[in-house]
């Protein structure tokens, strides 16, 4: 191990189709009570029709916490993607003891990831430019769009000077939003980091873009499971506030995890297709970073998306990077509870990881038919499975052959 400063979680918040805060998130996954749903996607009077696919979408007001302690609406003026990111980022500073903190200036930094931005705004934009033949857009399209809107409105709100960005990356777009706010403290650029990433494009035009190329399952998540067939679309996000660990004892703050290191990648191969040793690659970087080689059981929360091509290039990653162990190793993939939330997927993973490592339980992997011959890892199956584990690897594998491995410790 590095001599680098120390990393604490310390707050954690989120948003998904499981529950509108994290208790109530790791609460349903716990009880193995998934929150996939059919929806109808509906393009209007422009559009091709109504579809109805599987999603988990959020339950409609998870602001309220955030709006009854700011006294107004905060809703009109941000996208759905901004709007969940700014609820988890209050949420987690909340149970940090960091609200209205004066801290929460030049030594703060927010690095928050989205895949797409603001498509909700976006799309009805363009319905209104190109189907309704309306010459003037909304004036605030362009604000609500960007994907740097998320990360602006947890700085005003908040009140933080510090290094303040967005990162994009697909669906690694949160794990390297860690990996850079806890960079961030180890220069010395910071003792606080608001990290993680919201996605909120469950949209009509979103969806068939999401069918055009054959990723989206028609019934639910099955990762890892015979008969999988593709994905499941989800929204939320999720927030972790990480802290230098001297700091976060010397005020008392609740130590929720540490932050151990990261692996990160890149395939150089294929725009959708995963390749092996990319995979495998950033895998064995993060555990050589936490030390996870050396760690009698470790709880694994993969990428798992449920597609046939990317659960099995992974257990078979997973496989090359432990020597062949993979299978004792209590895996899980909450992508069949929550969805696959893109740019906020992997921060949610850890939120619910950092639990699983704090209560000894590992989640339920939902809707599970029977194992494939090709992903042999130890799935965690049926019902929620006692763990000794101590520490967490956390995988985020995105389009692009973009590979992040995140190493965790309990607190």
């Amino acid at each position: 191990m590095s001599s680098r400063r120390r990393i604490a979680v310390t707050g954690v918040g989120a948003v998904s189709g499981l529950g509108a805060n994290a208790a109530d998130t790791w609460a349903a996954a716990r009880a193995g009570r998934g929150g996939i749903a059919p929806h109808v996607f509906d393009g209007g009077q422009h559009g091709p029709g109504p579809v109805t696919l599987p999603a988990a979408l959020a339950a409609d007001g998870f602001q309220a916490p955030l709006e009854a302690r700011m006294g107004r609406k905060v809703s009109a003026s941000l996208d759905r993607f901004a709007l969940m990111g700014l609820c988890a980022a209050f949420e987690a500073l909340d149970q940090a003891g960091l609200v209205g903190d004066a801290a929460l200036s030049e030594r703060t930094a927010i690095v928050l990831g989205h895949g797409q931005g603001g498509q909700e705004t976006l799309e009805k934009g363009y319905e209104r430019f190109f189907g309704m033949k309306s010459p003037r857009m909304h004036p605030a399209m362009v604000p609500k769009v960007m994907v740097s809107g998320g990360v602006s409105a947890v700085a005003m709100q908040f009140g933080v000077h510090g290094p303040v960005f967005a990162t994009s990356s697909a669906c690694a777009s949160s794990a390297h939003a860690i990996v850079q706010g806890a960079g961030l403290i180890q220069a010395g650029l910071a003792d606080i980091a608001i990290v993680g990433g919201s996605e909120a494009i469950a949209t009509p035009g979103s969806m068939a873009g999401w069918q055009a190329i054959q990723a989206l399952a028609e019934t639910t998540c099955r990762p890892f499971s015979q008969g999988r067939d593709g994905m499941v679309m989800g929204e939320g996000g999720a927030v972790l506030i990480l802290e230098d660990l001297d700091r976060a004892r010397a005020r008392g703050a609740p130590i929720l995890g540490e932050y151990l290191g990261a692996g990160m990648t890149s395939d150089a191969f294929h725009i959708t297709q995963p390749s092996l040793e990319g995979t495998a690659a950033a895998i064995r970087q993060a555990c050589a970073a936490g030390d996870l080689f050396a760690q009698e059981e470790v709880l694994v929360s993969a990428h798992g998306t449920g597609t046939p091509l990317n659960d099995q290039n992974e257990a078979a990653a997973l496989n090359l990077a432990f020597e062949g162990s993979a299978a004792r190793r209590p895996t899980i993939a909450t992508k069949s509870a929550h969805g696959h939330l893109i740019g906020g997927s992997a921060a949610l993973q850890t939120v619910i990881a950092l639990q699983a490592l704090r209560e000894g339980l590992a989640p339920p992997v939902l809707n599970f038919l029977g194992p494939d011959p090709a992903c042999d890892v130890d799935l965690v199956t049926g019902e929620a499975r006692p763990i000794t584990a101590r520490h967490a690897l956390l995988n985020a594998f995105a389009f692009g052959g973009l590979n992040v491995s995140m190493a965790f410790a309990a607190g």
